[in-house]
């Protein structure tokens, strides 16, 4: 059986190659830090406590994909115009990534993966911990009757442990839910510096946080976008709770506690002067400028995160209540959102 190849040993590329492995499937790594590169080639590839499985790494500087290979896409998005350069013809590409990205639209790839598990891998090693259990969507992106191909057909049939995998007949309506929620969650933890659950007991986030999730769904909503359902409930459900203050706040005190010492996909970036924000809220602002959205609290938030990038700013709690102070008279309270408690 051919190899697969995963560029990207983080927390989603280590636990999909730790499924395919722990199925005797041969998986190769392709990694641009040489500290995790090493680490790999040393330990192997981990997930949680379990047994660290064999596999092969090679850097990046080093890779030379085939025609006739099989490349699960699992950086960041600002780091794709860097591998689609390396890519030959023929290559079979599954991303499995969040965010939009033009490039990556325009490169022609017919398969793509979501994945609502949250997996949070060590700086320099290949050893991921699966911080909150999900599923791993899989599907064409448009509906077809082609079969998946082999790499991720093997993954539906693995059973995995670790997530559970779903075929979908069309990928895009759980991209753009997942949109909704990380273009929501991802800005607001980033910039304060604070975990998922945060998001929920701290007042200031909480508002802002259910104010964006309805921005968001009006957005894709005016767009005539179909979204799918990712978690326990679908996008128009979420919509419809967050604008009912009573019953926000009682989900908000559900969730909160399983959602504690997870982070979103941008924790730490702001500080390494690179995030994917113009793949998330960049996006959703390309969108509500086609159809004439109004979008106060998507452009504060991008334009927060991009001057805090800018100038590697200290992410802090107090971010928030700028946006929350800009945004409270003409957006949050015209709207009935939910509001400090």
């Amino acid at each position: 059986m051919q190899a697969v190849q995963i560029v990207g040993a983080g927390g989603i590329g280590c636990a999909v190659g730790y499924a395919l492995r722990s199925a005797g499937v041969p998986v190769v790594f392709i990694e641009s830090n040489a500290k995790k590169v090493a680490a790999g080639r040393r330990e192997g590839v981990r997930v949680d406590s379990l047994p660290s499985l064999e596999a092969e790494f090679i850097s990046f500087r080093e890779w030379e994909p085939q025609a006739d290979h099989t490349v699960l896409l699992c950086v960041k998005c600002y780091d794709n115009a860097t591998v689609l350069a390396r890519l030959l013809g023929g290559v079979e590409l599954i991303p499995i990534q969040n965010g939009f990205d033009p490039k990556l639209a325009s490169h022609g790839h017919r398969w793509e993966g979501i994945a609502s598990f949250v997996s949070e891998c060590d700086a320099d090693r290949p050893h991921t911990r699966i911080t909150r259990s999900g599923e791993l969507h899989l599907g064409s992106r448009e509906r077809t009757d082609s079969p998946l191909p082999d790499a991720l057909r093997m993954l539906v049939s693995l059973n995995s442990p670790l997530f559970r995998t779903l075929e979908v007949p069309a990928i895009e309506p759980i991209k753009y839910a997942k949109l909704m929620y990380n273009a929501a969650i991802s800005p607001l933890a980033a910039a304060a510096g604070i975990d998922n659950g945060q998001l929920l007991s701290l007042p200031s986030a909480r508002t802002l946080f259910f104010a964006l999730l309805q921005e968001n769904h009006r957005i894709l909503s005016a767009a005539k976008i179909t979204l799918g359902k990712v978690g326990p409930f679908h996008p128009r459900t979420v919509a419809w709770i967050v604008r009912r203050r009573w019953l926000a706040g009682l989900m908000a005190k559900f969730f909160e506690p399983s959602l504690r010492g997870t982070y979103c996909s941008m924790a730490g970036e702001i500080e390494k002067g690179r995030t994917e924000i113009d793949h998330y809220n960049g996006y959703l602002l390309h969108l509500a400028e086609q159809t004439g959205t109004p979008c106060p609290l998507n452009q504060a938030v991008h334009a927060l995160v991009t001057r805090m990038t800018t100038e590697r700013s200290i992410p802090r709690v107090e971010m928030l209540e700028e946006v929350l102070a800009e945004s409270r008279p003409t957006h949050l309270l015209s709207t009935g959102s939910i509001h400090s408690a």
